[in-house]
């Protein structure tokens, strides 16, 4: 019996009602999984999306409604052009093939980051695949793709600033509510718990603002080894700890 059978029900060691609502994961160790395996590190992200696909379905088996994963940095240009170009490819052709199964699934996808500068078949895909998922209810899943923190930050601060600049805001209107109508992840709530594989202890500029009072968890599994045994112990430590918000 597989492990995706034996978890197919939440597990009984969980409670419902705290789980996490937004699960936000840093899907890190494709390369390292493909070179302990003695394979060309795009294996490692082939493999990647299988666990990708699972750990998506896992949310919906287990009542978990929304799941950000990141994707594609802004940084991640500056790997090997091989890489990236097949990376690119990739990405379109799962959207392509899965974009059925998602609309079966009810599955709601959307992509946050600078989304201009991709390849234009891309820009397509993504944009079919947002039109044809956008009254999906069951899950909301979004991809940061070329996206960084900090980037979204400034062009944040920028489009205000032009709407002070122009009369159209004063300086006392900008609120958090206003602030987070500029953000990529504009509508969407703040995630309750990050996950990132492969025992890196920092955010790597991903969700800065989005990320302020996120539970934790690493874990030196590589992603394409996260299953979902690997997901039950994130979410039994997320459910020992008390959040309080900065409060006693």
């Amino acid at each position: 019996m597989t492990v995706k059978h034996i978890l197919k029900e939440l597990p009984v060691d969980l409670d419902y009602h705290r789980l996490p609502r937004h699960i936000a994961v840093i899907m890190d160790g494709n390369g390292r999984w493909a070179k302990r395996q003695g394979k060309p590190r795009v294996l490692g992200h082939q493999r990647g999306v299988d666990t990708l696909k699972d750990l998506l379905r896992c949310c919906k088996d287990w009542g978990i409604p929304a799941l950000t994963v990141y994707a594609f940095s802004t940084e991640n240009w500056g790997r090997p052009l091989e890489e990236v170009e097949f990376l690119m490819t990739l990405f379109e052709r799962v959207l392509r093939r899965e974009l059925k199964e998602m609309c079966k699934e009810n599955i709601k996808i959307r992509f946050v980051g600078n989304l201009e500068v991709l390849p234009l078949s891309l820009q397509q895909e993504i944009a079919r695949s947002m039109d044809d998922t956008k009254d999906n209810r069951d899950i909301d899943f979004t991809v940061a793709t070329n996206y960084g923190g900090r980037q979204e930050i400034l062009q944040a601060c920028r489009a205000i600033a032009q709407k002070v600049a122009s009369g159209l805001l004063k300086p006392e209107d900008i609120t958090e509510e206003l602030w987070e109508s500029h953000l990529y992840t504009a509508g969407l709530n703040h995630p309750d718990l990050l996950i990132r594989t492969s025992g890196e202890m920092r955010i790597s500029n991903f969700l800065l603002w989005q990320m302020a009072y996120a539970e934790i968890y690493v874990t030196e599994t590589l992603w394409p080894d996260f299953d979902r045994i690997e997901f039950h112990k994130a979410l039994l430590a997320y459910q020992g700890r008390e959040r309080r918000f900065g409060k006693v």
